[in-house]
């Protein structure tokens, strides 16, 4: 017994209704204008699929079939759904062109050639397919294997939709007409499936770009932009493994701007803050687009630059003079500005930690010493490991001799 086609259509219609409801209320609610653009789609495909069934055997052929045009601008809302959640704006032409071509074959093809019409308006629909793939495969922030799902479905849909349009069109007798034969049963089934799946997908996305936006609001600081003391820890334990595995030195810095406190008391909190990111832009311009730097405190400010000791002592001079003489000016009265700066290099896969100790240590007789200065650690730290390893190789040593005379007396 096969499934009825009217029963499958409608049952399309009310699910493309409810999900396109659903996205337009989570689009509202989350303020995501491409969620709204898809929940449009799939109303105005909804809203297609209903006049089509109910409307047209009641009205003459070129406008009962001039009604898909509503069809085909809803494919072109998906994929202009797909191009506003990357960023990109709306392609207005590209949203009508499919619906354009669509009424200008209904005009000029005759009203037998059914299955000619069939075959371009699946051509339609596949086209706006394989855009919306190749717009949601082109975002490069995601992972290749999260991005196939987002890339298969629409291209799934094109494909599954031409293909039994096209065997209809070779494999049906000349005494039956295309709509009624399994191919088009086979369409009804696989629109419901694809629309359960591109809101799978859809959600999907959305999904993972608020989950990476999470992401990135606890490693950044928001009032300089640059990395937070958890921000900085996960990046700069990326470089050291990368630079330990090269067999290349990596140094830290640590930066203090001296006398904070007191520019807060006499100009106000804004005016400190103003500092601060006036700082953090400094940092950023005046070193490496490969060195790390991030705000781990107050005003304590840090960077892991994958150089020497003498390189990074170079590099922390160039950023202590550029501070020095950027002449601000609050209130009609100069600020001084100065920062202490302590700098530590180790050996490979030196912990982290281990290079701030090393660097605070340093930073601090950069203060003792009369501030706006840089000063190097006096000893090269050792990693935690490696300070494991020095204590067992000292506890094993002291303990050789015992054994050594225990065995004499036995």
């Amino acid at each position: 017994m096969s499934p009825d086609i009217s029963t499958l259509y409608l049952v399309a219609t009310l699910l493309a209704a409810l999900l396109g409801g659903m996205m337009m209320y989570f689009g509202k609610q989350e303020r995501i204008a491409a969620l709204d653009w898809w929940g449009y789609a799939y109303l105005l495909g909804a809203t297609d699929v209903a006049l089509w069934a109910l409307a047209s055997p009641t009205l003459p052929e070129p406008l009962g079939q001039a009604i898909h045009a509503l069809g085909f601008i809803a494919c072109g809302m998906v994929w202009n759904a797909a191009r506003v959640f990357h960023g990109r704006k709306p392609n207005w032409p590209g949203l009508v062109i499919g619906a354009l071509a669509w009424v200008a074959a209904v005009v000029s093809i005759a009203p037998d050639a059914v299955a000619l019409r069939m075959t371009l308006g699946a051509g339609i629909v596949a086209g706006y397919a394989v855009l919306t793939a190749a717009q949601l495969g082109a975002e490069r922030r995601k992972s290749v294997q999260r991005r196939w799902v987002a890339i298969v479905v629409p291209l799934l849909h094109g494909g599954v939709l031409m293909l039994p349009i096209l065997l209809a069109d070779l494999l049906t007798p000349s005494d039956r007409t295309v709509a009624g034969n399994v191919w088009v049963t086979m369409f009804a089934v696989e629109l419901v499936l694809y629309a359960v799946g591109t809101v799978f997908v859809i959600f999907m996305l959305v999904s993972e770009r608020t989950v990476r936006a999470h992401k990135t609001a606890a490693a950044i600081d928001p009032l300089t932009g640059m990395f937070n003391r958890r921000g900085f820890a996960e990046a700069t334990a990326r470089m050291i493994a990368r630079e330990a595995d090269a067999g290349r030195p990596v140094t830290v810095m640590i930066f203090d701007i001296d006398f904070f406190k007191s520019i807060n008391d006499r100009f106000g909190h804004p005016a400190g803050d103003e500092l601060l990111k006036l700082f953090a832009t400094l940092v950023t311009n005046t070193l490496r687009i490969t060195d790390l730097s991030g705000r781990i405190g107050g005003e304590e400010f840090a960077a892991l630059l994958p150089c020497a000791m003498d390189e990074a002592l170079v590099a922390a001079e160039r950023v202590r003079e550029a501070f020095a003489s950027c002449g601000i000016v609050v209130d009609d009265a100069p600020v001084e500005t100065t920062v202490s700066i302590g700098v530590a290099g180790g050996p490979a896969r030196t912990e982290l930690d281990v290079l701030l100790a090393a660097a605070d240590t340093a930073l601090y007789q950069a203060k003792r010493s009369g501030r706006n200065r840089v000063e190097a650690a006096m000893e090269e730290p050792l990693s935690v490991g490696a300070e494991r390893r020095k204590a067992a190789l000292a506890i094993g040593q002291a303990a050789l001799p015992q054994q050594v005379g225990l065995a004499g007396v036995a």
